[in-house]
């Protein structure tokens, strides 16, 4: 079976506008969360976000490119060129139609809600002429794509919060299929806007109260919902055969995926198919669950997704799950949505990298039904040679992936 490694890694986070950033926030516990400033919050059923700070677009791209995208296209075409030099790929010297790319994102909703409010007070031609291009969830892969100049295989996933997860693990496929030789893998989103808080508020999903310093508290006792974050996480995948001949420098492996799928409800996850999902990964990677080192969690800081979680390791890893750390990076970064499992991947290859666990801050009250290790509140010095990183969307569509450390 062709291997699939990962050679560059690019993000812009609530943490920070690089990896080094990111990282370094992850390892700290450095809490992102503040009160929302992208729109007026007033009457809204959550006021707080992790939102991307200090990013200007022109540092990235030209001013055509910036008026012609959307704000999460922006973080995409920043995280995928921070992946590329990373990398070391010359594009020049690479066939660009064996060069593909595969983003998970739900487009610009925000912007989709303005467009609807200037077509209804002010008509069909005050529109932004530049809008389609702006909004199209297809668009955000289609304008980063053309900032790299990746010219293979160019998809957008969508499976709600599974989607950065699903991306990686569909890149993975595509590469052992022989569909391309390099793929740009991750996701983008930026959902901190009236219609994505007024709409997840409204469902009870989003997180109580008005302090920042607690508000994503995942498998604590007091959680009480998630809390938005935004921004991208990219990898640069390649076949090994590719990364080999060119002499890269292979930060790890990404070795099996699997999906399910709840089938039952629109909310309520559903732990037992959580469990084949993450079963069907660990197998396609020939790994067994007491040879995994540490889980990366959905973790979203929700009543229901923690517990059932939690019930979903217990079936997969048996007593080994008593045994297996596992944090959240939602707990500082919030909950980036589609892009959620992309940023954290690019984690998982930084705890593999530097034997380094992140922790799930705000664990102050254990509750009685999540009663494994969860790293809290401070990192943890600890080898990982292979990871697990589960992500479940609402509707209960669920992808996880093992990454694990590289050796030829």
């Amino acid at each position: 079976m062709t291997r699939v490694v990962v050679t560059g890694l690019g993000a812009i986070s609530p943490l920070g506008n690089s990896v080094a950033q990111f990282w370094q926030g992850l390892a700290a516990g450095r809490n992102a969360v503040g009160p929302i400033t992208l729109f007026d919050t007033t009457g809204f059923p959550a006021t707080l976000a992790a939102e991307v700070r200090d990013f200007d677009p022109e540092d990235y791209m030209d001013g055509k490119r910036v008026d012609r995208s959307g704000r999460c296209t922006q973080f995409g075409i920043a995280a995928a060129a921070e992946a590329l030099r990373d990398s070391g790929l010359d594009m020049s010297a690479e066939a660009a139609d064996r060069v593909g790319m595969v983003i998970a994102t739900s487009g610009m909703a925000a912007d989709i809600a303005k467009a609807g409010h200037v077509l209804r007070e002010r008509g069909p031609r005050r529109i932004d002429p530049l809008i389609i291009f702006k909004v199209g969830a297809n668009m955000v892969s289609v304008q980063m794509a053309m900032e790299i100049g990746a010219r293979g295989i160019n998809l957008t996933v969508n499976s709600a919060c599974a989607s950065g997860t699903d991306a990686i693990a569909t890149a993975l496929s595509h590469l052992r299929l022989g569909h391309a030789e390099v793929i740009f893998a991750g996701g983008a989103e930026s959902v901190i806007g009236p219609f994505g808080v007024a709409g997840t508020g409204i469902v009870g999903a989003l997180a109580k109260g008005t302090d920042p310093a607690t508000a994503s508290r995942p498998f604590d006792l007091n959680r009480t919902g998630f809390v938005y974050g935004e921004g991208a996480g990219i990898l640069v995948l390649e076949t090994e055969e590719h990364a080999l001949s060119r002499g890269a420098n292979i930060l790890a492996e990404v070795a099996g995926g699997g999906w399910s799928f709840d089938g039952f409800s629109d909310t309520a996850p559903d732990s037992g198919q959580q469990a084949v999902a993450m079963g069907m990964a660990l197998r396609e990677a020939g790994v067994r669950p007491d040879e995994v080192d540490y889980v990366n969690a959905h973790g979203t800081s929700t009543v229901l997704n923690d517990i059932e979680e939690t019930k979903a390791l217990k079936l997969v890893f048996g007593v080994h799950a008593y045994k297996t750390p596992v944090s959240s990076n939602k707990s500082m970064i919030g909950h980036l949505a589609c892009a959620a499992g992309a940023i954290e991947a690019v984690a998982v290859v930084k705890t593999i990298n530097e034997s380094l666990l992140p922790p799930t801050i705000n664990y102050e009250t254990p509750d009685p039904e999540c009663d494994l290790d969860y790293v809290p509140n401070q990192a943890r010095e600890k080898q990982v040679d292979v990871c697990l990183s589960s992500s479940f969307g609402m509707g209960g569509q669920n992808c996880c992936v093992v990454i694990r450390r590289y050796a030829r």
